[in-house]
């Protein structure tokens, strides 16, 4: 029996969070999977309406499950940053959810703004370090509002954070991308201290996967290439900052963030899942957002849970449907309502 914690989140999150259920429903009932659900209400209206953000007893209760299914978190009435650290950093950091896994892939009838590539062009993933760096909040403000302030954000980055992050893409070259590739990517002649610690660590753990190829590059050159000669890419290895920037370049290239998908992820504990697109507020209610980024997660979530040939019938169903129906990815553009493209995975799966 899997236990999924479900967090609908804002805005057109409650509406993407269906049709993902909907898909899992039909793959549990296909591949005779035990599932049960619970429904978690957190996010800016909860907020609004007491206060709370992420209750410590809410929290606890998400460490017993299996996997966490988030829509999306950002509402328009309140503050940018309250929720994301209140809610989305601090699941990251009290979790120790310490990958982020963003597959980018290209599926066959979706356009990309890369002239000349197709699918067999762009079908890499980034692992992102997902709670050190930038990100853990260690620094700042001297003197605030005055003409002398200072301000001061400091990138922790440990040897033990560093390592697992890098082992754990080497591990999922060899295990799920077939050895092919992995490169780190950084920024070893500017930032000299912290990346001198990624490339050392980088080259050690590589050395235990002789048969995987090691290459690097800085994020710049990073940034160029993923748009020039994505096919070059298997597996990127990278900070969490850096992490950041080049995913959404990512998603950008396989087609938008209708489709994309993440992974917070600690191995063998509760790691969550989610569409990356953010809640759309603007389009809540009116049943035109793109599911299928959230049903994508729902992919992710199964693999990880090591149900492989369930998650790789939605992503066949997922790629039928790009192939064979939408018009396009965006809210509103695709040619069908955000029901009758959950609909239409249900049918193919």
């Amino acid at each position: 029996m899997y236990k999924i914690a479900v967090i609908p989140g804002d805005g057109t999150g409650p509406e993407q969070v269906r049709e993902g259920l909907k898909v899992l429903e039909a793959a549990r009932d296909r591949y005779g999977l035990k599932l049960e659900t619970v429904s978690y209400d957190l996010g800016g209206e909860r907020y609004l309406r007491t206060g709370e953000i992420l209750p410590d007893s809410v929290l606890e209760e998400l460490k017993s499950f299996d996997a966490i299914l988030l829509g999306a978190i950002g509402h328009p009435d309140v503050k940018p940053g309250i929720l994301e650290k209140g809610l989305l950093l601090r699941l990251r950091f009290e979790l120790d959810l310490y990958i982020n896994l963003r597959p980018v892939k290209l599926y066959p009838g979706v356009e990309t703004p890369l002239k000349n590539k197709g699918p067999q062009d762009i079908d890499f993933v980034v692992v992102r370090e997902n709670t050190e760096g930038l990100y853990a909040g260690t620094g700042g403000i001297f003197k605030k509002g005055t003409p002398q302030e200072v301000a001061i954000q400091e990138s922790i980055n440990t040897r033990f954070g560093v390592e697992r992050c890098v082992r754990y893409a080497f591990d999922y070259c060899r295990n799920k991308r077939k050895g092919r590739k992995v490169t780190l990517c950084g920024k070893t002649n500017v930032l000299t201290y912290a990346f001198d610690l990624w490339e050392r660590t980088f080259q050690a753990v590589g050395a235990e996967y002789p048969e995987i190829e090691k290459d690097y590059a800085h994020v710049d050159a990073i940034c160029m290439w993923m748009v020039k000669n994505p096919e070059w890419f298997d597996v990127i290895v990278t900070d969490n900052m850096f992490g950041d920037i080049i995913t959404d370049l990512g998603a950008i290239i396989q087609g938008g963030m209708g489709i994309a998908a993440g992974g917070n992820i600690h191995p063998g504990r509760v790691s969550m899942f989610e569409p990356i697109g953010g809640s759309a507020p603007k389009y809540t209610g009116r049943n035109v957002i793109n599911p299928l980024a959230a049903i994508e997660a729902t992919a992710m979530l199964l693999d990880y849970l090591g149900e492989e040939e369930a998650a790789a019938a939605i992503q066949r169903a997922v790629a039928t449907v790009c192939a064979k129906h939408l018009r396009s990815l965006n809210a509103g553009e695709m040619g069908y309502g955000t029901d009758a493209v959950g609909d239409l995975v249900v049918r193919y799966l």
